[in-house]
């Protein structure tokens, strides 16, 4: 039995099939459903979990070196905010771009982790090194 870290076990064998360059969305509870994208709905409700929640809980047992974020998330949020998510992505290198761009590059990724995030733009695509 699993005592620590991450427990949920759809969360666990999703993780497990990240590897070198693969990528790992991390989105807010409005985030479009992608079917043929492997989803694991963590959301309980409103803000529970946080996409820093879950950013802190994955990047205990993975390395990622890249993440990506929509522009949107700077204009739409405030400075406490956003020095949140820079914190919790400290030694990432953070490229902002448009929603539209950042979306296209989800279909790519391995899977995606849906929370109860509230946060507007708070999605996160995480690239492994």
């Amino acid at each position: 039995m699993i005592n620590t870290g991450i427990l949920n076990p759809r969360l666990l064998s999703l993780l497990a099939r990240i590897r070198h360059t693969n990528a790992l969305v991390i989105s807010d509870r409005g985030f479009p459903f992608w079917p043929p994208i492997e989803t694991v709905d963590v959301s309980v409700v409103d803000d529970l979990p946080t996409v820093l929640q879950l950013i802190a809980a994955v990047r205990a047992n993975h390395n990622f070196t890249q993440a990506y974020m929509a522009r949107e998330f700077l204009k739409s949020n405030s400075a406490v905010t956003r020095a949140r998510f820079v914190k919790s992505l400290a030694g990432v290198s953070v490229k902002f771009e448009p929603h539209v761009a950042f979306k296209k590059r989800v279909p790519d990724a391995i899977g995606l982790i849906r929370t109860g995030d509230t946060t507007q733009y708070a999605n996160v695509i995480l690239i492994s090194g």
